[in-house]
């Protein structure tokens, strides 16, 4: 029944990623891939899977990126990636015996984040909803991310996914620059009484930096993963730091 799922995929200049991810989906009968233009080696690599299908599409949101590729899948399953996922053994047995018995409408799977290929004992990083079905999903945007919105029952697969990113830290911080910006906006004009603790928290700009440091190095161990701890830990915090900016800014320029 794997015949029954089809990976979707968004990219845009991810030589340094996309091999890896494929290769832990050699499973797959068909795989959509929606390129943002690529201008990098993304497209060769693509090409030397068979069972890749490639639809170009510029970029507007991801929301509507993966919307389109939601309309190019053609099985009733849905597997929702990230150019920089790979799929663990354990994940790929577990889907095999369970697509015979897929009781619910969506799944969410547990995520081991990495550093340049060393797992972290914790992250920020939450569950995210991976496999759903198609005719139930539509994506929608989320501040500087996106969500699926999936009508019925959801589950927890037990097999976990790897986040592993070795794009270059500049391509990080320029990524951080555009979601930043939105991020702050969208802090700016919710309600206080809609935000979570954790974006009211943000919102007070000096605390958060602060509280991230803390929580990823001791809460969640990040000083036993020696430097890849500290790596991982010092991003976070210079995210909220730039996110602390990008609110003094917009709320002095209103």
């Amino acid at each position: 029944m794997l015949e029954q799922i089809t990976p979707l995929i968004l990219t845009y200049n991810e030589s340094l990623n996309i091999g890896r991810t494929l290769e832990r989906l050699t499973w797959a009968k068909r795989i959509v891939v929606i390129d943002s233009f690529s201008d990098d080696k993304t497209l060769e690599i693509l090409s030397s899977y068979p069972q890749v299908e490639v639809f170009q599409r510029q970029f507007d949101h991801f929301a509507g990126q993966c919307n389109y590729g939601i309309s190019q899948v053609r099985t009733e399953w849905i597997l929702s990636l990230d150019a920089d996922y790979l799929l663990s053994n354990e994940l790929i047995e577990e889907l095999y015996l369970l697509t015979d018995h897929l009781t619910k409408d969506a799944y969410f799977a547990k995520f081991k984040y990495c550093v340049f290929g060393q797992p972290l004992r914790g992250t920020l990083l939450p569950p995210r909803k991976v496999l759903y079905r198609k005719d139930k999903a539509i994506y929608i945007e989320d501040g500087h991310a996106h969500r699926v919105q999936v009508g019925g029952e959801s589950g927890y697969l037990a097999g976990y996914i790897s986040h592993d990113d070795r794009k270059p830290l500049s391509r990080w911080l320029q990524s951080q620059d555009r979601y930043l910006l939105i991020e702050a906006q969208k802090l700016l004009t919710t309600p206080n009484s809609e935000l979570s603790f954790g974006d009211r928290l943000r919102k007070q700009k000096v605390i958060a930096p602060i509280v991230i440091l803390f929580y990823c190095l001791i809460i969640k161990g990040g000083i036993l993963d020696g430097w890849a701890g500290w790596y991982y830990a010092w991003q976070r915090t210079l995210a909220e730091i730039l996110l602390a900016i990008r609110l003094i800014d917009l709320e002095r320029h209103k």
